[in-house]
């Protein structure tokens, strides 16, 4: 193989072949290639684009590089969802375990966050004790006896998604579908699955603003998935405001409780979950219908099946055995909460959704620099949704901040963050279409 050669054909915009790819993808995972050869076939990748069969020999060539899980012994379907990012998305906190407990089995290999976006392992590791990076025998563990692990990616599944996306971020060449396609892929093919719900997020919150462009990465998502032979379907959902009512990380994993003990019914994050569950549900064979699959998934959740299951795999993985009874007592409270008060009278009509996770990454919970700490306390919480009512001074939100000043520079970019109107606004469906 010389890398050199596949360099070239790609920038001409030649097909790669299947080997030709393979060879590529071995000889990065141990560094035979340089970093300026990967940069360089980003860049032709980006520019050039790649064939569904390309991108499935990427994906599956990334996969290979490192362990590829299987679950013989789960005596269940494996099942997983992905989102695609976004500001108040906890999705997974709640559908992992309600899916579990409609009989799935969800090794959940999720991420930090990236951006202006919140990351599941951060909201995570607010639980004290809760580890996230556990070993496989401890991972596949917690899925056989409770049914579902959200953990993170471990050094030995697809490793050549590590180097290649360091590089990607460095050489603008993140927002290319068909790298995107296979870097999300490769992690979840190599935990094993049978089947994936893809949650791809559209709007000024997203990644992809525009629902052309979140289409068209759903298509190549769901295309390639299921060439790969995972079954595979994806839900566009809307994300022009926050999903919770809540953003930040133990402030969502708060919320994720407060959903488990039903007390989000008729939300815009209820939706959403209950959509992926039915989805979840009826790719892997469970049930036949999309109506009889969301019922099972509201029952587990009414009865309190799907709060057990969240508690137990909070124990399995370190955290307290009696979170789920009183999260307060381990979940730490910033030291500043303060109203966030409107600056007029009006319906709340517009947010910028994307200003709203920066205003929390500013308030220390995300990272600027990869090695930055994040401060798990702040956040904001009891955000209204669009199309509320507000008077004058009346609050829409609570910052928690870690000092006064922090407090006040965070309610001034919320204000702005949102616009007010004397006019009721439309309905915005929030699942926009499946794939």
């Amino acid at each position: 193989m010389i890398p050199q050669e596949i360099i070239r054909r790609k920038r001409d915009g030649q097909e790669l072949t299947g080997a030709d790819i393979a060879a590529f993808i071995e000889g990065l995972t141990r560094e035979a290639v340089s970093e300026g050869q990967v940069a360089a076939f980003a860049m032709a990748t980006f520019f050039r684009g790649m064939s569904r069969d390309e991108v499935i020999a990427l994906t599956l060539a990334m996969r290979d590089s490192g362990d590829v899980l299987t679950w013989t012994d789960a005596g269940k379907p494996v099942a997983d969802k992905h989102s695609t990012g976004g500001v108040g998305d906890n999705v997974s906190l709640m559908l992992a375990p309600i899916v579990a407990a409609c009989g799935l089995a969800v090794p959940m290999i999720s991420g930090r966050g990236l951006g202006h976006t919140g990351g599941t392992l951060d909201k995570f590791q607010s639980i004290p004790g809760y580890d996230v990076m556990p070993g496989e025998d401890v991972l596949r563990r917690v899925v056989k006896e409770v049914g579902c692990a959200i953990i993170g990616q471990t050094g030995d599944l697809a490793p050549a998604d590590k180097r290649l996306y360091a590089i990607r971020d460095v050489t603008a060449t993140v927002e290319s579908i068909p790298l995107i396609t296979a870097s999300i892929l490769s992690k979840k093919l190599a935990a094993g699955l049978e089947t994936l719900v893809l949650d791809v997020k559209c709007g000024n919150g997203a990644f992809m603003a525009r629902q052309e462009d979140a289409e068209a990465l759903a298509r190549s998502l769901v295309e390639v998935a299921n060439g790969a032979g995972v079954r595979t379907a994806a839900l566009l959902t809307d994300m022009n405001e926050p999903l919770a009512d809540a953003a930040g990380n133990a402030v969502e994993v708060a919320n994720a409780v407060s959903f488990l003990r039903g007390e989000k019914a008729g939300t815009r994050l209820d939706a959403v979950t209950f959509a992926l569950a039915a989805e979840m549900l009826v790719q892997a064979g469970v049930f036949a219908t999309h109506d009889a699959a969301e019922a099972a998934a509201r029952k587990v959740l009414a009865n309190g099946t799907a709060a057990d299951v969240f508690a137990r795999m909070v124990h399995a993985l370190g955290g307290p055995a009696d979170f789920m009874e009183k999260p307060e007592a381990y979940l730490v409270r910033a030291p500043v909460i303060l109203p966030v008060p409107a600056r007029a009278s009006g319906f709340l009509s517009a947010c910028e959704t994307r200003d709203v996770g920066l205003a929390v990454l500013e308030l220390g919970g995300g990272r600027k620099r990869p090695q930055d700490a994040i401060d798990h306390r702040v956040g904001f919480t009891d955000l209204l949704p669009l199309g509320a009512r507000v008077e004058k001074a009346q609050p829409f939100a609570f910052v928690h901040a870690p000092d006064e000043a922090a407090a006040r520079k965070a309610i001034s970019a919320l204000q702005a963050a949102y616009t007010l109107s004397n006019d009721t606004p439309g309905d915005r469906p929030v699942i926009l279409t499946r794939m």
